[in-house]
């Protein structure tokens, strides 16, 4: 999978559709490449029970209420109120709330959230991407100046221009070498 992550988790969400230079690509398009991605997201998540057809609908659907109101939201317009109502509404399905453990010698409060895996997933991701959206960062999420590259980044340097240097960037260097020595 050449699906980049590493970026906030709900960027590494959005950036699950991607342009790649063989045609488009969707980690959601199957249950295989959508584990692939749970595994690759390993600490950030809780760890999901099951990745079938209702998981991925499920997932997809969030995605596109995240990638609606973060476009909204990083050019400083208000994102439509269905996309926020979709992520209130995944919260509220698997609420976090403290279980408190005793360790041996003192508690330890961890946070777990109810519901079942499914709901714990879309609450997650939703609460990342409200994170997201209401910190000042979600003005700064660019997208990369790669052809036809859709992914999204925070850039911790002002001059990123590409979602991989690797990838787009190496790509743009390759093309514009190309042009120089075409003649």
């Amino acid at each position: 999978m050449d699906v980049l992550t590493g970026e906030p988790l709900a960027l590494d969400l959005l950036n699950t559709r991607a342009n790649m230079p063989d045609g488009e690509f969707d980690v959601l398009a199957s249950p295989d490449t959508f584990r692939e991605w749970l595994l690759a997201q390993d600490g950030r998540l809780s760890p999901v029970e099951t990745a079938d057809d209702a998981d991925l609908a499920a997932v997809r659907a969030l995605r596109g209420h995240i990638a609606e109101a973060v476009e909204h939201a990083r050019q400083g317009a208000a994102p439509p109120q269905t996309a926020l109502d979709a992520l209130h509404e995944a919260q509220r399905a698997a609420p976090p709330y403290r279980r408190l453990t005793w360790d041996g010698a003192a508690l330890t409060a961890t946070v777990i959230r109810a519901g079942d895996s499914r709901a714990r997933l879309l609450a997650e991701l939703a609460e990342a991407a409200v994170d997201l959206l209401a910190g000042p960062a979600v003005t700064k999420v660019r997208g990369c100046e790669g052809p036809g590259c859709r992914m999204l980044f925070l850039p911790a340097h002002p001059r990123r221009r590409w979602c991989s240097p690797a990838l787009c960037g190496n790509r743009v260097r390759v093309a514009r070498y190309y042009q120089r020595h075409k003649d």
